[in-house]
């Protein structure tokens, strides 16, 4: 019986190009109880089952080479063209995915998928810088013969295996990595403010891999992404990928995750529980502020208690219940609603409980995670929006600042990125990266505010306040005069950047 139980199993494995251990005709093994045997044999099956789940998702993962020009992000009108490789697989509906800051807003992508030595031209089709995922399809009937869609599947246990497959920079044929789930809660994503679900692993993944599937019983667990803060490997999860097709499907684009957009504290002390009248059996968190854009502004107040959220109470260490005994933050049930949804919190305010409906909606951030390529000089005064891209690149502007919220729609932090040296920036030369707060005396709501502020000055004096108490005074018509000879001995192309010049000759028409 062992010998037709061993010869069973070596068929099976050669069947899918597993080789038999050459233990497993010892005599030895003879010797052994039925219970090792069956154990050995059991494990070897498990191994070519994995073998054959590989298999199956190794055909349905591609190559990604995108080509893109970028700005620089302290002279923007100087741009430099780069080359990417990446991975994507392919999902339901002739639709390839894979991350948003690989494929997102390249002007040129293409792809090739394994196996083959064509590549094929593809186009973006949406893209989500915040979830950092993005669609690429392709028109080429060629491209779909024999491939065949992955199936999404749920969010793996700790402690499970899970497997990379991708295309790793270093080499061009496709890799396969195994790795335990290590820690499954919310972190920032590389281009996002809002903490959102993410799984970390141990499996090893490098640049290359980025976008390209994880899978688990023969189904995806969740698209490898860089965490640009980290050194870690970290997996978006199918929840974060199914919000983003959703809405795609929906809307035929992605706006981003919502947010209640307030700040809190957890509710961990006796006392501070004590002061605002909690029972024992209350837990919560408490509201610091609330944020002048968000939807919950005018129905929730500085120091409610929320205790609930659709039901579900809230920790007083600012989680909630998520599978098993594991816990997560709170915030997560409001990122999977769509922009226009309703929360239900239950809330006590001065020892009295209240149930209010709150409509939540994308959170539009101060500091923008991608470059904007926007700029505006005057004499030797270049003026940018500040972005996390631009604060990765100074050494003088506070990490911190990426965390500062909007308080007006349309905001933005205007910098001085750079200050060409001559006659009129003399001693000013160490105002670069620092805030521009008031125009004359009018306070600045964003670039194209202050473009309006001096092209519309009327007075002799140009003064812009700067933070730290900082003050530049120019004369008008000589700044104006040295710009001209500023572009032309720097070779700048124009004064403003190109989507500002067609905001203006629009708003001019109009």
């Amino acid at each position: 019986m062992l010998f037709r139980s061993v010869h069973i199993v070596a068929r099976f494995s050669n069947s899918t190009s597993t080789s038999v251990p050459r233990f497993f005709y010892s005599p030895s093994l003879l010797r052994r109880g039925s219970s090792f045997r069956a154990s050995l044999i059991s494990r070897c099956c498990s191994s070519v089952c994995v073998r054959s789940d590989i298999d199956v998702a190794r055909d349905s993962v591609v190559k990604i080479f995108s080509f893109s020009r970028e700005p620089n992000v302290v002279q923007p009108w100087q741009t430099t063209e780069k080359e990417y490789s990446s991975s994507g697989f392919v999902i339901s509906g002739r639709r390839i995915l894979t991350n948003s800051h690989v494929a997102g807003d390249h002007p040129y992508v293409q792809v090739r998928k394994h196996g083959s030595s064509t590549k094929y031209k593809a186009e973006v089709k949406a893209h989500g810088y915040g979830c950092d995922l993005a669609i690429l399809g392709i028109d080429s009937e060629e491209f779909w013969e024999d491939m065949n869609p992955l199936e999404l599947g749920d969010i793996p246990f700790i402690g499970e295996t899970v497997y990379a497959l991708g295309y790793p920079r270093g080499g061009d044929t496709i890799s396969v990595t195994s790795g335990i789930v290590t820690r499954v809660e919310p972190q920032k994503y590389s281009h996002n403010s809002i903490e959102i679900l993410t799984i970390q692993t141990d499996a090893a993944i490098n640049d290359g891999n980025n976008g390209g599937p994880v899978v688990m019983d023969n189904k995806v667990a969740g698209v490898v992404y860089e965490n640009r803060s980290s050194c870690d490997d970290y997996i978006i999860p199918t929840p974060i990928i199914k919000h983003f097709l959703t809405a795609v499907e929906e809307t035929g684009q992605y706006i981003g995750l919502c947010s209640l957009d307030i700040s809190y504290q957890s509710m961990e002390n006796d006392y501070i529980r004590k002061h605002f009248k909690m029972s024992t059996e209350m837990t919560g968190i408490l509201i610091n502020e609330i944020n002048p854009l968000s939807s919950a502004q005018g129905i929730l107040k500085k120091d409610d208690v929320i205790l609930a959220i659709d039901g579900v109470p809230i920790g007083n260490d600012e989680t909630i219940p998520f599978r098993k005994k594991e816990r997560i933050n709170f915030e997560h049930l409001v990122t999977l609603k769509k922009s226009g949804e309703t929360v239900i919190l239950k809330v006590l305010r001065k020892g009295k409980e209240h149930e209010f409906n709150i409509i939540v909606k994308h959170e539009q951030p101060l500091v923008p995670d991608r470059h904007l390529p926007s700029y505006y000089i005057l004499a030797g005064f270049v003026f940018v929006p500040l972005s996390k891209p631009y604060i990765d690149k100074s050494s003088k502007i506070c990490e911190c600042s990426s965390n500062r919220k909007a308080k007006k729609a349309g905001e933005q932090i205007v910098i001085i990125s750079q200050v060409l040296l001559n006659e009129i920036t003399t001693g000013y030369r160490d105002f670069k990266d620092l805030q521009v707060k008031n125009v004359n005396g009018v306070e600045v709501l964003n670039l194209r505010h202050l473009i309006e502020l001096i092209e519309m000055c009327c007075e002799e004096d140009l003064r812009l306040d700067l933070e730290n108490g900082r003050v530049i005074s120019l004369n008008y018509k000589s700044a104006k005069e040295a710009t001209s000879w500023i572009l032309e001995h720097h070779g700048i192309p124009s004064a403003m950047s190109k989507d500002l010049k067609i905001e203006a000759s629009q708003l001019c028409s109009s």
